[in-house]
């Protein structure tokens, strides 16, 4: 057993689907881990217009979809502290009929295994695509030991007002 195994030993983790009522604590966890993760591709100024409320709301709406979206949180000691969708394809050229949205996880918690046990919940080992921001080696590392490649797609996304360079990665 490596050091990450005995982390997540001591760890109470639960994986369950999301629910309506969890949409504040998501709201505020999505906040964080935006700043978290994006800190280096997105302006601070940018990163301070993410409103813990406004991602509650969309939580609200989030959490209401159909059997066919997969939403989880991971919570530990009973407060979330990272969750992940996917669901229908979403694109016209989509390479798979499923796509990963989102997997999130408070940056205290990166390589604890709780990334895989969410990844795990909504994903398992079925095909799929993805997309990511290019400059975010973390997420590659991960998705590449998921099985997930480049298939050379790439588009400019709008992320907050400004201009993020995303990768497909297709499994």
């Amino acid at each position: 057993m490596d050091t990450k195994d005995a982390a997540i030993d001591t760890l109470d983790v639960i994986v369950r689907p999301v629910r309506d009522v969890d949409a504040e604590a998501l709201g505020r966890v999505h906040a964080q881990c935006w700043h978290e993760t994006y800190d280096h591709l997105i302006s601070e100024a940018a990163l301070e217009r993410v409103s813990p409320r406004r991602m509650a709301e969309l939580w609200t709406h989030w959490a209401s979809q159909g059997d066919e979206y997969h939403q989880y949180a991971a919570l530990v000691d009973g407060e979330i502290v990272g969750f992940v969708g996917s669901g229908p394809a979403r694109d016209e050229d989509a390479p798979r009929e499923r796509e990963l949205y989102f997997i999130y996880m408070l940056a205290a918690y990166h390589g604890t295994g709780i990334g895989q046990k969410l990844f795990d919940a909504a994903c398992g080992d079925r095909p799929g695509y993805l997309w990511v921001a290019d400059d975010n080696p973390r997420a590659h590392g991960f998705y590449k030991r998921n099985g997930f490649e480049r298939d050379g797609a790439q588009q400019v996304q709008q992320f907050l007002g400004e201009d993020l360079l995303e990768v497909r990665l297709v499994r």
